[in-house]
């Protein structure tokens, strides 16, 4: 029986009755975007006023639409009834600062308005900006619109933004004195009644619905479980799952395409109790690139365009010819330590090329500390085992909080009065205060990267971006402190991040347009910061792998085309990792990636 004629043969049940809000949230890589768009154009398509809202930094909805996107509602071309906004962090960032310096006493003085801006200069001030922009869309703002449908960020930054409603709203009961790194309590409160209807919201069953989106995969599923858990914890009840990407083998001859099959299957048959709960809409894997409206249209259709034969494909679409990822040990084991920092998009197996490096560095002989900014934190279900030479952890975002705060206790009480104690602890209740911490904890790992090899496992994008901003913050309150004065042997953590001889920049993607154009737009960021990436690995290329099945031969044109891409300027220096068949989880079969 071939499963994509029954994938998508009725509507999803998703969209039978769907609720006026709709999240989209899921591990990186498991097509938020694509079925989030496709739904929105459904609604859009059936007469509905649909507003389609990103919450991720590295959105790639533009690209997708083919529109600028901004932070007002763009209508979307060919879709009557469709609009689209991004929550650029950035511009948020700058409308909050505004609307908090206009709040300041006529009588303030310019130092003070200074000081001000000073302290919503950080990435504290970026998160709770955009949570404001997200809040206001929750609590009437969107009231011209049917339906709201949310393209949110990979899983760890989602839960983050989520649990901001509640962590505020506590924090702001009966706090009207101070001033934190978001400047004046007076600037947060003035948003408190909205962060109260957006928590009210979110917990409503009749108006919100999260839609956990997942592939048929161990890993992805095994999060959207966690994720589900999680979400029940802060009130999001109304759930659904959302399996994308089932694949199905056309014959019974292709290796790879019966094992692309059985992975997939078996994913399914052992899926979480917790999913098994949930009502179920299960999508096709396609031929295509979600990009356009008429590939978005047929995402949740019943058939492919037209197939072209496997020998047309192959023939435009040669295997590739480059190093594979333990040629980049090679390279890196050469200089006996330095901070090796994995990026790129969530779900191209960050954590997976992470752990394999770490591992063939050790294979190689030098000791290496294995760490990660992500609060998803993947690692010890990746290695699933210990190896002598290899220290692994996590920045824990809340056991680093709870330290700096004892920390800035200890540092600050000797001396204070009671009620300045009182409010130094009020402070320090405040959810930025992670944000602090964990830079503080992504500093110690840098500094630690002179005298030994460090391997990061970093977060998705817009969270990575997030942290490097806190970093250039912090660069630039040095500079500023340190003005006129010698500063010889001063070196902040963005200086090293600048230092070839001490990091190098790994970006991983899958040979995708969304991947690798948010890889590239990555590359610039780092750039613009003065951090230069070293090589970038293209990972899970079925190019690589070799097949002859229709439809995975199908994706091979495209695939094709991201290399040539990556090798047309993007990229100086570049690894390839093949589809594996079994999932490389487990030391013997990371270790059996970078074999010397």
């Amino acid at each position: 029986m071939d499963t994509r004629k029954e994938l998508n043969a009725t509507p999803l049940g998703l969209l039978t009755h769907p609720t006026r809000y709709l999240f989209f949230t899921g591990k990186g890589g498991v097509g938020k975007t694509s079925l989030s768009t496709a739904c929105a154009i459904t609604l859009a398509d059936a007469g509905q006023r649909v507003l389609l809202v990103s919450t991720d930094a590295a959105s790639n909805l533009d690209e997708m639409l083919g529109i600028t996107l901004a932070n007002t509602p763009v209508p979307v071309p060919g879709v009557p009834g469709l609009s689209v906004l991004n929550i650029d962090p950035d511009t948020a960032a700058e409308s909050y600062r505004l609307r908090v310096l206009a709040q300041l006493d006529a009588r303030s003085s310019e130092e003070d308005r200074t000081q001000v801006r000073e302290q919503l200069s950080g990435s504290c001030t970026t998160e709770i900006a955009s949570f404001d922009e997200f809040a206001s869309l929750l609590s009437g703002e969107a009231k011209d619109y049917d339906h709201v449908v949310f393209d949110t960020a990979p899983t760890g930054h989602t839960l983050r933004l989520l649990s901001l409603p509640k962590a505020w709203t506590g924090f702001l009961e009966g706090n009207g004195r101070g001033a934190s790194c978001l400047g004046p309590y007076s600037g947060l409160k003035m948003q408190e009644a909205r962060f109260a209807i957006a928590l009210k919201t979110l917990s409503d069953a009749a108006q919100t619905t999260v839609v956990l989106v997942t592939r048929p995969e161990q890993g992805a599923m095994a999060e959207a479980a966690r994720t589900s858990w999680e979400l029940q914890q802060l009130g999001l009840s109304n759930q659904r799952l959302a399996i994308n990407g089932i694949f199905r083998a056309t014959g019974t001859g292709d290796t790879v395409a019966l094992a692309f099959e059985a992975t997939g299957q078996q994913a399914l048959q052992n899926m979480p109790a917790a999913l098994q709960a949930l009502p179920q809409d299960r999508i096709a894997l396609r031929a295509f690139d979600t990009v356009g409206l008429s590939a978005l249209r047929a995402l949740l259709g019943n058939s492919d365009p037209v197939i072209q034969s496997t020998a047309q494909v192959l023939a435009k679409a040669p295997t590739p010819d480059y190093p594979q990822l333990g040629a980049l040990v090679d390279v890196l084991s050469q200089a006996g330590h330095g901070l090796i920092m994995v990026m790129g998009k969530g779900g191209v197996g960050k954590t997976t090329i992470a752990a394999a490096l770490a591992l063939g560095l050790v294979q190689r002989g030098h000791t290496v500390h294995l760490s990660t900014t992500d609060p998803a934190a993947h690692l010890a279900s990746t290695l699933e085992g210990q190896v002598p030479g290899l220290q692994v952890d996590r920045i824990d975002p809340k056991a680093e909080t709870q330290k700096y705060i004892e920390k800035m206790l200890t540092a600050k009480s000797p001396g204070m009065d009671t009620a300045s104690i009182a409010l130094l602890k009020e402070d320090l209740k405040s959810p930025c205060t992670e944000e602090v911490a964990v830079f503080h904890a992504f500093s110690r790992i840098v500094s630690e990267a002179r005298s030994a090899y460090v391997v990061l496992d970093t977060a998705p994008t817009g969270h990575s971006l997030l942290l490097m901003d806190t970093t250039g913050a912090y660069h630039r309150q040095i500079e500023r402190e340190y003005s006129g004065k010698t500063t010889a042997h001063l070196v902040t953590p963005l200086m090293r991040l600048q230092d070839p001889q001490h990091t190098q920049i790994v970006l991983v993607t899958l040979p995708e347009v969304t991947p690798v154009s948010q890889a590239a737009a990555l590359q610039d960021d780092l750039r613009r910061a003065g951090i230069e990436p070293y090589a970038w690995v293209v990972n899970r290329s079925i190019a690589a792998a070799g097949t002859s099945d229709p439809l995975l031969a199908a994706r091979l044109v495209g695939e094709h085309k991201q290399l040539e891409r990556i090798a047309n300027g993007l990229s100086k220096m570049t690894y390839i990792v093949p589809w594996l068949a079994e999932p490389p989880v487990g030391v013997t079969a990371l270790g059996s990636m970078v074999m010397l």
